[in-house]
């Protein structure tokens, strides 16, 4: 992929009903140019809607690509990232703000904490891992925040068809399926997204208070907007 940085083309904002959306994504550019375009793509998208990310912390592979969109689209950018992690996963500059935190159960409750909205990209095992947390978390009815897959090139098809295997077989009920929102392209992800309307089982959603502490999460962000 042309590694020339393109500027940003500033276009009329599209107004949003999110203020800041929390991005799954691999720390390898992976091998298909496609996805290191997707995901300059979303950043695009997230800044034109006026959006700020987060994300793992990253400056490497999709990660470095997605906050780097969005942070030249002068957008806010929050990374959180275990300490340990940080000399992997983060090599030269990082942009935005790095938030250090103990572990990846604290970095996985603070970044869904954070957000009004979940994305992952194509990724490996985390991306998986965060990905199916949320989306069972919305099962649970712990939130009810959208949860996108930015299937490029169908990436994740394989993925899908499990879970509607699942479905056929009764794991995973109807509703449940379809807490999962996809889209091949970052703005037709976005549009479905800025659509979605939640549906909870109504037993599910009286979790106790209690058991949501338990899992670290809570829905009130303590970054002022």
């Amino acid at each position: 992929m042309e590694n020339k940085k393109q500027p940003y083309r500033q276009l009329a904002p599209i107004k949003s009903r999110f203020q800041r959306i929390c991005v799954f994504c691999g720390s390898s550019p992976g091998k298909n140019p496609s996805y290191q375009l997707a995901a300059i793509q979303l950043g695009n998208q997230l800044v034109e809607r006026k959006i700020d990310l987060v994300y793992g912390g990253g400056s490497i592979g999709l990660m470095g690509l997605v906050s780097q969109a969005v942070h030249d689209g002068g957008r806010h950018v929050l990374g959180i990232i275990p300490k340990t992690l940080m000399p992997k996963e983060i090599t030269g500059e990082t942009v935005g703000e790095v938030r250090p935190v103990a572990g990846m159960h604290q970095r996985k409750a603070e970044m869904a904490r954070q957000a009004d909205a979940f994305i992952a990209l194509p990724g490996g095992y985390g991306t998986l891992e965060e990905l199916l947390e949320v989306i069972t978390w919305a099962q649970l009815g712990i939130h009810n925040k959208p949860v996108g897959l930015l299937n490029v090139e169908g990436y994740y098809n394989s993925l899908l068809s499990f879970i509607d295997k699942a479905v056929d077989e009764g794991f995973i009920a109807p509703s449940a399926r379809r807490i999962i929102i996809s889209a091949p392209t970052a703005l037709d992800l976005m549009s479905k997204l800025e659509d979605y309307v939640p549906e909870h089982n109504e037993a599910a959603s009286k979790l106790s208070w209690e058991m949501e502490q338990q899992l670290g999460y809570t829905t009130k962000p303590d970054i002022a907007r």
